[in-house]
C-alpha cells in the first residue's frame, strides 16, 4: 500500500534543462510523484509517474535503478525527466529506491531480498484507477538489469523486459571491471557478506538463465565500450536465451559506454517500440509464430 505520495515540484530552470534533455512532453504531460509504501513491512521510498490526462488507463512499467546505497539513487531532476518521459509515452511508472535508501527503512541488499521492493510495487497498481493492473513491462539499467533478471525468476506478469548495459555475470564483473572491482571490494565490506562466492553466485543470473519468465520477451541494449558492466553480459545472456527458446533481441552500441549517452535518440526509440509493441496490443499477424511476429516488427520499424 501507499504510504505517501507528493508531487514533484522543480524550478522553471530546472523545467528548462529537462525539456532540452527529455523533451517537453516529459514535463508538460506527466506527472512525477515521490511515494513511499510498505514493502516486506518496511518503508520504502520510490517514484510515481504517470501521464496528465487521468481520463484513461495506461499498462504499466516498473523502472529500475542501477548503483548501491544511495550512490545511484534517482534524484527529483532525474526523475522528472526519465520518469516523465515515461509517462508522456503513455504508461504508468513504478521506480523503487530499494530499501535502505533515500531515508527508506532496511539494509539495500544488491540483489537479495530487495528483490521484493520490485514485487510488491505490483499491488499498488490496485489503487490507481488508471493503471492497468494486469498489463506490465519492467526495465532495468545496469544493477537494475540484473534485478530485472532476478525478478522475472520470480514472476511471469511481465509481458516486456528491457535490460540496458545490465549485469548478467557478478563475479566476472567484480573481477575484471576496474570500476566494479573497487565497487564490489567495498561494498561486501559494507554488507559484512562472509561468503562471497555464494552472494555473487546467487545474483548471477547466468548461473539459472532457466528460471527466468519463458513468456516475457527481452530486448538488450548495451555498449560494446562500456568498461563498468563489461558487454560479454549481454552476449552470454543471449546465447542462454537461444537454448531456452526465450523472445529477445539484441542490440550492441559499437561505439556505446555505459550509459549510452550518445545514443540516447536510437535507445528511447528501441525502448518505446518494445513497451509499444507487447503492451498496447498492435495488430500481429495471426499465422505468424511468436517469433516471427517479432522478426517481422523489427525489419518494419528498427
Amino acid at each position: 500500500m501507499f504510504i505517501s505520495r507528493e508531487e514533484i515540484k522543480l524550478s522553471e530552470a530546472q523545467q528548462k534543462m529537462l525539456v532540452s534533455g527529455w523533451g517537453k512532453e516529459a514535463v508538460e504531460n506527466a506527472i512525477v510523484e515521490k511515494i513511499s509504501y510498505l514493502s516486506d513491512g518496511l518503508k520504502v521510498k520510490g517514484f510515481l509517474a504517470y501521464p496528465k490526462d487521468i481520463s484513461k488507463s495506461y499498462p504499466c512499467v516498473i523502472w529500475c535503478r542501477g548503483g548501491y546505497g544511495n550512490a545511484g539513487a534517482t534524484d527529483e531532476f532525474n526523475a522528472q525527466g526519465i520518469f516523465g518521459q515515461l509517462a508522456s509515452w503513455g504508461y504508468v511508472v513504478f521506480a523503487p529506491q530499494y530499501r535502505g535508501n533515500d531515508g527508506g527503512e532496511g539494509l539495500d541488499e544488491f540483489g537479495g531480498s530487495d528483490v521484493n521492493d520490485i514485487l510488491n510495487l505490483i499491488p499498488l497498481s490496485e489503487e490507481l484507477p488508471f493503471a492497468q493492473n494486469n498489463n506490465w513491462a519492467i526495465e532495468g539499467w545496469s544493477r537494475g538489469g540484473m534485478m530485472t533478471y532476478l525478478t522475472l525468476t520470480k514472476t511471469n506478469l511481465f509481458k516486456a523486459a528491457i535490460v540496458v548495459a545490465g549485469i548478467a555475470d557478478v563475479k566476472r564483473n567484480s573481477e575484471k571491471s576496474i570500476f566494479m572491482k573497487k565497487f564490489y571490494s567495498q561494498k561486501m565490506n559494507d554488507l559484512k557478506v562472509k561468503n562471497i562466492e555464494k552472494f555473487l553466485a546467487e545474483r548471477t543470473i547466468l548461473n539459472f538463465p532457466e528460471q527466468l519468465s519463458k513468456s516475457t520477451p527481452l530486448l538488450l541494449l548495451h555498449g560494446a565500450k562500456d568498461n563498468r558492466v563489461l558487454p560479454q553480459d549481454s552476449l552470454d545472456i543471449s546465447y542462454k536465451l537461444l537454448d531456452l527458446q526465450i523472445p529477445f533481441r539484441l542490440v550492441i552500441f559499437e561505439k556505446g559506454d555505459h550509459f549510452l549517452k550518445k545514443e540516447r535518440a536510437e535507445v528511447n526509440r528501441l525502448r518505446k517500440f518494445w513497451l509499444d509493441k507487447h503492451l498496447k496490443h498492435s495488430k500481429s499477424d495471426k499465422s505468424m509464430t511468436s517469433n516471427e511476429q517479432l522478426d517481422a516488427d523489427w525489419i518494419e520499424h528498427g
